[in-house]
């Protein structure tokens, strides 16, 4: 069975982003017709469009597909993502318009004079930007909550409510429920990866200097990245190259016999849901039985991690000191008081927690040498509801501490790391995370592919 064929739904963007652009390249499909999907699946009263976009360029999105089309008709050359829509979220800068990155406070700030380099990016390549989602305010939590523009809702048990994850909510909602092809988003602790999890798509952070943040709001610039939730690993990986500027090619294809995977152990195993663990499972004995080498790996300071991963609270606090004095009262309380715990830490300690890093980068280094990938759940629980959650601080807190641990490690490690669906049929969705080293990027993906590919094969996985 192909990932072409399971992936085949009502909406004709929830396909492999090369599909489409083939069918693009033959006529077969318009931009413009791409993009009134898109616009009428945002404007559903009956969907989650208004939970999930900010901003929706409906004019100019409908124009630049024109213009695409227009051009693709009399044989000129278009870019590697011509005429597919994408989304954007509300933290990149785009020219003569101010960012809000999903609060209120800067609604009367400077708008932006240029693009950033991301949308920049996006458009030479072709990409018709449909609108501006909805995250977490400021990108800070791994929940996605907001209230402001509202949350939107996880498209698993949508009678229930349940949260997509954050903080790139919008993101993945834009592309489950067909509003556009794939999402950019950010992924400080697990920003991108978290949602893709929680609802059954594919998320890319890559290594963090691989793509520019220049015009992006920053979270914890040492944290800091960027990257993609699209249908599958190749959907990442097509996206990503134009992203980081990078050659656009494809995946080499590869078999799982004789890979070496570290199955990482200790605290990231603990506390997994049912659905999570049989999962989990599920997908390790699939690889095991197509020839790979599936192997317990214990990294001596991974206890040490959650205390030493400190970056992000001062840095925020550094950005957010002076709005927080002006405005704090209009930030949501769950994000104030986490950026507020960063007035209180001394430089001394911040710079003694970049010694500690590099140390623990070079015993990463040591012990995942050898291994073309190490594998953990994305996220230890599926999603739990969204009103349990504004209903009482203690669940909150306690649900995004759980949906951080696992990613939030390859960020502090200054890794790579992709989230590919490994629930069966029917199952809440459940995120296996294949993740790697800095640089490690292009390796991730193509592994990742072949992961992809043998959960397929083996009934572990589908679209939901």
């Amino acid at each position: 069975m192909s990932i072409e064929n399971v992936l085949s739904v009502d909406s004709e963007l929830l396909r492999p982003i090369s599909q489409t652009l083939d069918l693009l390249a033959r006529g077969a499909v318009t931009s413009r017709s791409l993009v009134d999907g898109c616009l009428r699946a945002i404007a559903d009263p009956e969907g989650e469009g208004a939970r999930t976009f900010t901003r929706v360029y409906a004019n100019s999105a409908r124009g630049t597909a024109e213009e695409i089309d227009l051009r693709r008709s009399v044989g000129e050359a278009c870019g590697s993502l011509a005429g597919l829509p994408i989304s954007i979220k509300d933290l990149f800068d785009v020219a003569g318009e101010t960012t809000l990155s999903g609060s209120t406070v800067l609604a009367d700030a400077a708008c932006a004079t240029v693009d950033s380099t991301v949308v920049s990016r996006l458009r030479r390549a072709g990409a018709v930007l449909i609108g501006r989602t909805n995250m977490t305010e400021f990108a800070y939590s791994g929940l996605g909550l907001n209230p402001h523009y509202g949350t939107p809702k996880n498209p698993y048990d949508r009678a229930t409510g349940r949260i997509p994850g954050g903080s790139s909510s919008g993101a993945a909602v834009s592309v489950s429920d067909g509003m556009a092809a794939a999402a950019v988003g950010s992924d400080t602790g697990g920003s991108i990866r978290i949602p893709a999890a929680l609802c059954g798509l594919t998320g890319f952070k890559p290594t963090a200097r691989r793509v520019s943040m220049e015009g992006v709001l920053p979270l914890s610039p040492t944290l800091d990245s960027i990257g993609v939730i699209a249908p599958t690993v190749a959907c990442c990986a097509l996206v990503d190259a134009v992203l980081a500027d990078d050659a656009v090619t494809p995946l080499p294809p590869r078999t799982l016999s004789g890979m070496r995977f570290g199955v990482l152990q200790g605290y990231i195993l603990d506390g997994m849901e049912e659905a999570v663990a049989l999962a989990f499972q599920a997908a390790l004995s699939a690889l095991s039985k197509a020839g790979a080498k599936v192997e317990d790996l214990h990294f001596e300071s991974l206890d040490r991690i959650p205390w030493a991963n400190q970056f992000a609270a001062p840095e925020a606090f550094a950005w957010h000191r002076a709005l927080l004095a002006m405005h704090g009262e209009r930030y949501d309380p769950h994000v104030a008081i986490r950026i507020r715990h960063g007035a209180g830490v001394y430089a001394c300690d911040y710079l003694d927690l970049f010694t500690l890093r590099a140390e623990m980068l070079r015993e990463a280094a040591r012990t995942f040498e050898g291994f073309d990938a190490i594998l953990l759940p994305t996220v230890p629980c599926i999603a739990p509801a969204i009103a349990t959650l504004e209903a009482s601080d203690d669940a909150y807190f306690d649900a995004n501490g759980a949906v951080l641990r696992n990613p939030s490690l390859f960020n502090y490690l200054d890794g790579c790391a992709l989230s590919i669906p490994c629930h069966r049929p029917g199952e809440a969705p459940v995120g296996l995370m294949v993740a790697g080293l800095g640089n490690w990027d292009k390796r991730i993906l193509s592994v990742g592919a072949t992961i992809e590919a043998t959960l397929l094969q083996q009934g572990c996985v589908i679209f939901s």
